[in-house]
């Protein structure tokens, strides 16, 4: 589609058609969904490969809003008033332009410099949007290029530059331009970045899309789309005026062959209707590995018990680390899943003295909250556990004592913050003042809240003792330190081995972070503290003080192991057999990547390590940031407090899961997404043919005859369950989920295209309506099963609603975390589920309208206006 001519060689074709053919299929960077359009792969032909930075910003915009918006202007004929999507992205453009001439004004540069900042010759970038740009502003005296020169002077002097530097594109592009546009506009070519926030701020709304084909029948009518498309009726314009949000843009069916098509069919004709299968463990009967079977150990970071957790807290560990061990369950994986509280150290002791209570009685306290808050949301541990036991103590003095006894413990005096006042030395935590770094004025003595950086108490400017506020002086305290330097060659071997393996799941913030440590090289970590809350240090000279929580606290997983099952080394000491993967934020990431495995390795004693490290980043508030310190934003214990149920906050805090980059909650956000994707996408097409079946076929599903329309549908139904199965098994939770509403929807179009309720009145289609609505039927029970990991609570209810569980199911009794409802299975390629016959249960709706009275009267009293956090 470029009008450009290019002399290539034998081998820029192949390139070239490697590309293309690359371009054929999506692929999936993080959290955004790239597509590769025409352009891009001339981008990367011509030598600038990968995009980054502000080429792919560029091409982002040409994609994704300027060349749709002049497609519609083109075939609308609109010569001499651009539309206002093209205006934006005209507006777009001309604004990257001024603050490139402003920063080479900075520069004291002189001479006019193309877009990829070369002033020899136009790049890649000069080439698309130069190529796009021509139907507009050629020829230079037409009335519409002489109104844009005048509204857009910047992006009319960048265009002439590059057209006096290539004559050659002047009269290429004058032949071919605005045809080329025009055609490409009845065959839309593929995007780049497709992602929700366009890179260029001030533009909020895409150009809308021309019309595509979704179905096999459509396709066969595009003779008649070339033809002026009728105009819709007033009744289907006032329900799109009425309903805005209610809109779907509809999803394109993936390419297949016929032999998939058959494959489908195949597969989907062999009944196979769902069975539950009971859930394996609880407290009466430990899971336990099992030989020659894949055995998953999952871990979620230990949540300090020094307040209530916040909703950043639940989605960056235990929520995330449920939906992996549910969706393995569901698969037949045989898992663990074990967490707790973190109640040992300085936290513990601050919270106590602030609250006039014994550190036993907080953490007690906060145990309870934290317990209850993770079953109210579901989270379906093995076992949730603490650290405050004797298996705590007895582990981790093992490990101390072989690492100890193999050269890997040292002694050295340390600079301490010591307060007469109080007659004590003080912990990190007990000291406050001045962060050397970013200068924050209520940094503490372990760690910036703002900039995240670990710091030394005695580097506090201006410090001060929390307990009295008077200022402390630096005095020397004799400790134990991990020789880290010693470990790391085992360390950085073992690190290599599982973060390079062709299975790696490790983020890549979590490789970041660590690779980040070793290539700095590892300093001797001090593990002991003068406390007196914690586990003792056994070692003669040194029983008054208890170990550093970073060296204590990983080991809290082992610990709560051993109390969950006396057999608790056959998880931790058969690495062979076990599979540990780890959740948690990514501040968390050096103790569980770096010191526990290195603990391990040195203590010498065969324990299981870490095989798959995921981590998330940051989930903001609304304007600002959660902090448990400062109280700011919505905690655990208020949402149960909403009227909005569990399995819905579940949704929405994985549908915003930050997984490549920092995410926010927003109140309307979450108001949009439960009435958009839950009530209009996903909670429609379900009810929609279970209440078919009920009011026309007795309850009863009928028999299904599959016509090619169906394959396509089924296929599309299987390429997004492929999908969904690979990102779960991969850890890319919030994929997945976007795959069961990409089912949904699919589900939706197929019920509005086959329009059942209009062929049952005719003798002549009846059978081809209720076809439609078993097949229906059938995917509707799949979602059922697709939606357990993310919403179990809703899935059982669907299972239900489809006549796959007892009614009573949804009513178990949740008094314990090892209570658990039966497993829907997952498999692919998707079999039928419901067989002729079958009976459904009662349908009905699965979600209920959030209002717009009650976002705003939650966001007032959460604090969500101005709330700003550290």
């Amino acid at each position: 589609t470029l009008p450009v001519k290019v002399e290539m060689c034998e081998q820029l074709k192949v390139k070239l058609a490697s590309l293309l053919a690359e371009g054929c299929n999506s692929s999936q960077s993080g959290s955004r969904q790239q597509l590769r359009s025409s352009n891009a792969i001339v981008c990367q032909t011509l030598g600038e490969r990968p995009l980054k930075g502000s080429l792919a910003e560029l091409l982002e915009l040409e994609a994704c809003h300027l060349r749709p918006a002049l497609h519609q202007h083109l075939l609308q004929h609109q010569q001499q008033q651009p539309s206002k999507a093209l205006q934006s992205a005209l507006t777009a453009l001309e604004s990257y332009l001024e603050k490139q001439q402003q920063k080479q004004k900075k520069q004291q540069q002189q001479a006019q410099i193309f877009l990829s900042g070369s002033c020899d010759k136009p790049g890649a970038a000069d080439v698309v949007l130069w190529s796009s740009l021509s139907p507009l502003l050629l020829p230079p005296a037409s009335p519409l290029s002489a109104a844009l020169t005048k509204s857009f002077p910047r992006l009319a002097g960048w265009f002439g530059h590059v057209a006096s530097s290539r004559p050659d594109f002047v009269a290429l592009a004058g032949e071919t331009a605005t045809a080329s546009a025009a055609e490409e506009a009845r065959t839309p070519g593929l995007w780049v970045n497709a992602c929700a926030e366009p890179a260029f701020g001030c533009l909020r709304e895409p150009a809308p899309l021309p019309p595509t084909s979704t179905t096999a029948a459509a396709a066969g009518q595009q003779q008649q789309q070339k033809q002026p498309q009728k105009q819709k009726s007033n009744q289907q314009k006032q329900q799109q005026q009425k309903q805005p949000d209610e809109q779907q843009d509809e999803l394109p069916y993936p390419e297949a062959t016929q032999e998939e098509l058959m494959l489908c069919r195949d597969a989907f004709l062999t009944d196979n209707p769902l069975r539950p299968f009971p859930a394996r463990g609880g407290r009466a009967s430990p899971v336990l590995p099992v030989a020659g079977q894949r055995n998953l150990l999952v871990t979620s970071a230990l949540p300090y018990v020094n307040n209530v957790p916040h909703l950043g807290n639940i989605i960056g560990c235990v929520l995330s680390a449920d939906v992996y061990a549910r969706f393995h369950r569901q698969r037949g994986v045989n898992v663990l899943y074990i967490s707790g509280t973190d109640e040992y150290g300085t936290a513990t002791e601050t919270k106590a003295l602030a609250e006039g209570v014994t550190p036993q009685q907080i953490c007690d306290k906060y145990h309870r909250i934290h317990a209850d808050i993770y079953r109210w949301f579901g989270i379906d541990f093995d076992y949730f556990g603490r650290t405050t036991t004797e298996q705590q103590t007895s582990i981790a003095q093992d490990i101390f004592w072989r690492l100890h006894r193999a050269g890997h413990v040292m002694r050295d005096s340390v600079s301490q913050l010591y307060c007469a006042k109080c007659e004590k030395f003080l912990a990190d935590r007990f000291v406050e003042g001045t962060c050397p770094l970013c200068q924050y004025a209520d940094c503490r003595g372990d760690q910036c809240d703002k900039c995240g950086r670990l710091i030394n108490a005695v580097e506090l400017v201006n410090p001060r003792c929390k307990v009295c506020s008077a200022a402390p002086t630096v005095r020397s305290s004799e400790h134990l330190f991990l020789d880290l330097p010693r470990l790391q060659p085992q360390l950085l071997a073992h690190l290599e081995s599982v973060m390079d393996a062709p299975d790696s799941q490790w983020t890549d913030n979590a490789k970041h972070i660590t690779r980040s440590w070793i290539k700095i090289g590892l300093q001797p970590r001090c593990i002991s503290r003068d406390l007196k809350w914690g586990t003792p240090v056994p070692l003669e000279g040194y029983t008054d003080k208890v170990f550093y929580v970073w060296f204590d606290a990983p080991i809290g997983y082992v610990s709560i192991t051993a109390n969950y099952t006396k057999d608790w080394e056959q998880w931790w000491k058969r690495p062979d057999e076990v599979t540990l993967v780890q959740f948690m934020a990514k501040d968390n990431v050096p103790f569980h990547s770096v010191i526990f495995p290195s603990c391990c390795l040195g203590a010498a004693d065969n324990y299981t390590m870490v095989r798959h490290l995921v981590a998330t980043e940051y989930l903001n508030y609304e304007d600002g940031k959660f902090s448990k310190s400062r109280g700011v934003g919505v905690f655990g214990n208020d949402v149960q407090a909403t009227s909005i149920e569990a399995d819905v906050w579940r949704f929405y805090l994985l549908y915003v899961r930050p997984e490549s980059q920092d995410s926010s909650f927003s109140w309307e956000d979450l108001m949009l997404k439960n009435n958009s994707e839950l009530l209009n996408n996903l909670g429609n097409f379900i009810n929609r043919p279970l209440q078919f079946l009920k009011k026309y076929f007795d309850a009863k599903v009928p028999e299904i005859s599959l016509s090619q329309e169906d394959l396509r549908f089924l296929h599309a139904v299987n390429h997004e369950l492929q999908i969904y199965i690979d990102s779960l098994d991969k850890a890319r939770l919030r994929d997945g989920l976007r795959r069961v509403l990409n089912i949904s929807r699919y589900g939706n179009q197929y019920m509005q295209l086959n329009k059942p309720w209009a062929q049952l009145s005719n003798k002549d289609t009846a059978a081809r309506a209720a076809s439609v609505v078993a097949l229906a039927a059938n995917v509707a029970c799949l979602l059922g099963a697709l939606l357990q990991p993310y919403m179990p609570r809703v899935a059982i209810r669907v299972a239900q609603q489809c006549g796959c569980l007892p009614t009573k199911s949804a009513q178990q009794p949740q008094a314990e975390f090892g209570d658990r409802p039966p497993l829907l299975p997952i498999q692919h390629p998707m079999r039928r589920l419901l067989p002729a016959g079958h009976r459904i249960g009662e349908p009905s709706p699965l979600f209920a309208k959030v209002q717009r009275d009650q976002v705003d009267a939650m966001r007032a009293k959460f604090g969500g206006n101005g709330a700003r956090g550290d």
